[in-house]
């Protein structure tokens, strides 16, 4: 057997390449858009991918089923899935045969109906499985949401439910050490408790997993539908997006570059302009009007955040980044990229009219401010989890996953600073506030960190 797992870490994806290398045959489980790590890694192994199976619908990224599909593959789900485009569907107990490799299908429904999981036979006559491939139905140290829903007519209570008797039924039947590959790591939004891990067995999840030492279904669907982080707003875009046919991505070829004039006569017409340099770069001078997202962090996560995939896109980045900004966005469906600024740094010399710099203090600044101040509003963008670290006193709590659709909640006209755990998020939604209407934006450097380093007490420094 030939295993491949691929972690694409700014999405905390993993996806699968499972061949036979005395047939020859292989199948890619999950895939990212961008498909030429599969291919690549398939043509050496001297592998054929025949079929591209997804485990279920996917919420967080746009799955590259098209892509492999046009080179031959066959597209693969559960028997609930519905799509727009030719889907061969697998049934539970369903076995399909690689040569002497061999994939048993079982219908795991919970994080969506439509959920399978793939239990991995090295040999044909192997009374034990090598491993189990289980999507988002389970993660090393979590389970999948049962809120993100892809169907009609089912409360997260029910799937919960139904993902409580697919892992007690399913997946906890496997031998204890049996492999566990799931679809997601750390970071992801699929899951609350996901462990750093990207493979573990079924016997220590049984054991260290806090979701399934719950052995009662109604406490396990209070545990697993208490407390959920807000659903990213791309969500629902993309679980949309891959049922449908849509072009396929172009991994080689970078937008087009324009000028200056072009920019502009894009920005009138309706588009926004993604800064995509780091947040120190951004704050010493960028067009007025940009949003910035840093390529070096969750860049399509967070785009996808703040940003409709329906606008179109002008990209400001560092030189010779312009293809990977726009194949992460593609990442998540976000094909509107029109093009990238040309030689952005001689556009903010020959037009200073149009530049301006951001207002970033630090955490002494901030404390003063909240004294002098008496209408400052505090912002804080964290995840609902990272509020047990601590707030800042008075700080109003609008995730940036909420920000867009919150954003009624703020008074434009009141002096502002926006604040996350380390000053990357904050960039985000401060830039954001700022291209949207609110005449004093600041964000605080370093972060909820850095302020609960500099021992602050009622507003004040503390010597």
């Amino acid at each position: 057997m030939i295993f491949h797992q691929y972690f694409l870490k700014c999405l905390s994806h993993l996806s699968y390449l499972i061949g036979d290398e005395t047939s020859g045959r292989a199948v890619v489980v999950d895939p990212q858009r961008d498909v030429a790590a599969y291919l690549s890694d398939a043509q050496r192994d001297g592998l054929r991918i025949e079929r591209v199976i997804e485990t279920h619908c996917h919420a967080d990224f746009l799955s590259g089923h098209l892509e492999l599909a046009a080179t031959g593959a066959v597209i693969c789900y559960g028997e609930d899935a519905t799509a727009d485009y030719p889907v061969e569907y697998l049934r539970d107990g369903e076995r399909l045969d690689l040569g002497q490799v061999q994939l048993e299908i079982r219908a795991t429904p919970g994080h969506t109906p439509e959920s399978i999981s793939i239990v991995v036979y090295e040999h044909r006559d192997d009374a034990e499985p090598y491993g189990v491939l289980t999507g988002d139905t389970l993660f090393v140290g979590d389970v999948g949401r049962p809120d993100l829903l892809s169907a009609a007519g089912l409360s997260s209570s029910e799937l919960a439910g139904q993902l409580f008797r697919s892992l007690q039924t399913k997946l906890l039947t496997l031998p204890d050490q049996t492999r566990v590959f799931p679809a997601h790591g750390a970071g992801s939004a699929c899951g609350r408790k996901i462990s750093t891990e990207t493979s573990s067995t079924i016997g220590e999840q049984r054991r260290t997993n806090h979701a399934l030492v719950v052995a009662d279904e109604p406490e396990f669907v209070a545990t697993v539908t208490n407390g959920l982080p807000p659903t990213p707003a791309y969500f629902s875009f993309d679980i949309q997006r891959n049922r449908e046919l849509r072009p396929l991505l172009d991994e080689a070829t970078p937008p087009p570059a324009i000028s200056f004039a072009e920019f502009t006569a894009q920005l009138s017409a309706g588009a926004v302009t993604l800064d995509t340099r780091e947040p120190q770069e951004f704050a010493a001078g960028h067009l007025r009007g940009s949003i910035n997202v840093g390529l070096g962090g969750r860049f399509a996560e967070f785009a996808g955040d703040i940003l409709s995939p329906y606008q179109g896109i002008v990209l400001v980045c560092p030189a010779g980044k312009e293809l990977e900004a726009t194949i992460r966005l593609g990442r998540i469906g976000y094909d509107n990229v029109i093009g990238y600024l040309d030689d952005p740094m001689r556009a903010f010399y020959e037009y200073p009219d149009a530049v301006e710099a951001s207002s970033r203090l630090t955490a002494a600044r901030l404390a003063a401010r909240r004294v002098d101040i008496s209408d400052l509003v505090i912002v804080d963008v964290r995840n609902p989890g990272e509020l047990t670290n601590g707030a800042i006193p008075g700080a109003l709590h609008v995730p940036l996953t909420q920000l867009v659709q919150r954003v009624n909640d703020l008074d434009a006209s009141r002096p502002t600073v926006v604040y996350c755990a380390s000053g990357y998020r904050s960039v985000i939604a401060a830039s954001w506030l700022s291209a949207n209407g609110f005449v004093d934006v600041s964000d605080l450097l370093g972060g909820y960190t850095e302020w609960s380093a500099t021992q602050i007490l009622d507003g004040c420094l503390v010597p």
